[in-house]
């Protein structure tokens, strides 16, 4: 079966990513913005993907037989494609956006750049705000051994042809210190404007500027860069036995201590440098990476924004709600009707307010909720504390091991549990990413009634910002009782409950789906309109992939819309002739999933929070809820379709960009989303 591994395939979309940065109808600095997105996410990738390949390179040649793997292969293959990204991005910098800045009279210069004023000024900065923050260490016999933070961004300093031919110094030295961006409050200091000129410089440079002064004995002092990507590959899901807690605790001091996954060097060092660093980390050739003079490209989030509207986005104010009311009670709205919720374009705070409301509401028994990233200063935390601390009964799924945010979620959960709330942690072979609220409430006529809502994005205002998701608001018995089965689930893992309406993973939505695909294979096979429509953030799962292949062998229409991971490979004669795939990178992160299956003329619509990865089909909970109610399942298609068409920011593939047609319009579905739900609530009126 043909596929594009993994790794590759998200590499993909990384190249999507600095195809954002290049795109001159990109503002300005939003390019930049894109830049620093693909840094950091490059910084994950060998962080996770490359350390998890390189230790199954150590493993004996048996085992990787086993596993069915060929990581020296695949190591090869993917350090290649990142060499390759990494030499495009360097000139995207160079020869594409800092052109670009001068062009608008910014000027981010070297420390080789500035005039005879402007080295003054930045000796003199450098003396006021910087030298107080350095600590330099010596690199010599005495120091036995060298530990370098993760994601840190270091300078070395090669010390060469004393002053003082008598003096009683070494002839060379090498001394390393980390950059101290946090303490200096960013990685770029502004340098006084001339005319409508403007100078930015790296504090990098600052410290090549003022190193001849921290060093003035030696006559030649040469400043280079270094940073470190350490393996972050927590390793839990092995674990089947003790303490989850104090496993992800003792984990997380691991992850700042693991084996070095990727250094990045300035390729002018000067090999004594770089014999140095090596000796006194252990780090070997295979983890060296040549990079360039600056690392840490995520730093550009923190650019300056000189005060210009037309460098961003302009401003998207989040739409007011069509349905929900903006005062009052939103459990009286969610008892006469479902809702949808379209995050980033409508509001967050309706979760947040519904939270509120039923932490106050005398009526409400019970809150039940599963968290896997939530906010740094999380109001949908803050409401469950005060309902927990009002005497309801609060129930919250935390996930510890959600990647880089089980610190965060470490601490929620000791808040919840002090305040009296029931903290589930979920078992360590399993992980919760199911998006789910449940709220209980006693009516009027003495029974309990259940309002649920289901989301593909997390309980995350912040991320809600960022994030396109949908979320629906109901208090529909048919899935509301299924969801309080899957909250029985998740307290004990003892009875897997009988859904007829959900499909949650790991017992029922791999099989489930797989009956709908045969569903549709079955009806292509008796000439009938069969057809199969995805949005996915990720398809790499081999059993569904061949499943996928079987029904275009069949005759079935599919239609994939992926953002990130996609290992099918369409439009191959023989087996993927009938389908089509396509990428979308823009603005804001594609995050809702949404499965399509025509089923004989009566289609079924799913939103979901799985993609189509094993580990979300067999080693998580996820749910997919279908839309049960005709005019939310209408609204659901209607903004798939903007996405099936788009003709602007849409890939293929190959990353080639899908253009109009010749008479077809431009569709940029952000846009187009915005304005269609910007007219939601006029059309809602006038019903």
């Amino acid at each position: 079966m043909k596929t594009l591994s993994r790794d590759l395939s998200w590499l993909r979309f990384n190249a999507r990513v600095l195809q954002e940065a290049q795109s001159p109808t990109v503002p300005l600095l939003e390019r930049l913005k894109f830049l620093a997105i693909f840094s950091s996410n490059l910084d994950e990738f060998f962080k996770v993907r490359v350390a998890t390949l390189r230790r199954l390179v150590k493993l004996k040649k048996k085992t990787r037989a086993k596993l069915g793997e060929r990581p020296k292969r695949q190591l090869r293959e993917v350090l290649a494609e990142v060499h390759r990204q990494q030499e495009e991005f360097g000139v995207t910098f160079r020869e594409q956006l800092l052109p670009a800045l001068n062009a608008h009279h910014i000027h981010l210069l070297s420390e080789a750049e500035l005039t005879a004023s402007q080295r003054e000024w930045t000796a003199q900065y450098f003396e006021e705000k910087v030298r107080n923050l350095l600590s330099p260490v010596v690199l010599d016999d005495g120091l036995h051994h060298l530990f370098l933070k993760d994601q840190a961004v270091y300078l070395t300093f090669f010390l060469s042809q004393p002053r003082d031919p008598k003096a009683r110094i070494d002839a060379e030295r090498v001394l390393i210190m980390e950059l101290p961006t946090k303490r200096h409050g960013g990685r770029f200091v502004r340098l006084p404007d001339e005319g409508e000129e403007r100078y930015v410089l790296f504090l990098d440079d600052v410290v090549r500027v003022g190193a001849a002064a921290l060093f003035p004995a030696y006559e030649q002092v040469a400043v280079h860069a270094v940073k470190l990507s350490r393996d972050a590959e927590l390793d839990i899901e092995e674990e089947v036995s003790g303490d989850l807690m104090e496993k992800i605790r003792s984990s997380l001091s691991k992850r700042e201590t693991g084996f070095p996954a990727r250094m990045l060097y300035d390729p002018e060092m000067p090999k004594e440098s770089l014999r140095a660093i090596k000796q006194k980390t252990g780090i070997g050739d295979e983890e060296l990476v040549e990079g360039s003079r600056y690392h840490n490209f995520r730093d550009f989030f923190g650019f300056p924004s000189f005060d210009e509207p037309s460098f961003r986005y302009p401003p998207r104010p989040t739409l007011p709600h069509p349905t929900l009311p903006r005062t009052g009670s939103l459990l009286a709205a969610i008892s006469q009707r479902d809702h949808l919720l379209h995050p980033p374009y409508e509001s967050f705070d309706s979760v947040t307010r519904l939270l509120r409301e039923a932490a106050i509401d005398p009526q409400v028994s019970a809150i039940s909720i599963t968290l896997y990233r939530v906010a740094s200063k999380s109001a949908v935390v803050k409401a469950l504390l005060k309902a927990a601390r009002r005497g309801k009964q609060v129930t919250a799924v935390v996930e510890l091991k959600a990647r880089f945010d089980e610190e965060s979620n470490l601490f929620w959960a000791d808040k919840l549990q002090r305040a009296g709330a029931h903290v589930i942690f979920t078992p360590p072979e399993l992980k919760c990413h199911a998006k789910l609220l449940l709220i209980a409430r006693r009516e009027a006529n003495d029974t309990t009634r259940q309002y649920a809502y289901f989301s593909t994005g997390n309980f995350n205002e912040s991320t809600s910002e960022l994030y396109t998701d949908h979320g629906l608001f109901t208090a529909d018995e048919r899935l509301t009782r299924e969801a309080t089965a899957v909250f029985g689930y998740l307290r004990d893992q003892s009875v897997t409950p009988t859904l007829e309406h959900l499909l949650v993973a790991p017992f029922g939505l791999r099989s489930c789906l797989n009956t709908l695909i045969d569903y549709e294979i079955k009806q292509a096979k008796k000439g009938k309109e069969a057809y199969i429509i995805l949005k996915l953030n990720a398809l790499e799962d081999h059993g569904m992939i061949a499943k996928l292949y079987a029904a275009s062998e069949a005759g079935v229409r599919v239609e994939l819309i992926v953002r990130g991971i996609g290992c099918l490979v369409p439009g191959q004669a023989g087996f993927s002739e009938n389908i089509s795939q396509r990428c979308l990178v823009d603005r804001y992160l594609e995050h809702s999933r949404v499965y399509v299956f025509a089923h004989g003329g009566q289609e079924k619509v799913f939103v979901a929070s799985a993609d189509w990865m094993t580990r979300n089909l067999d080693r998580r909970v996820e749910v997919a809820f279908p839309m049960l109610d005709e005019g939310l399942r209408a609204e659901i298609r209607h903004l798939l379709d903007l996405h099936r068409h788009d003709n602007v920011k849409a890939r293929d593939f190959e990353n080639n960009f899908i253009l109009p047609t010749e008479g077809e319009k431009p569709l940029r579905v952000q846009e187009a989303t915005y304005a269609w739900l910007k007219g939601a609530k006029k059309r809602q009126r006038s019903k």
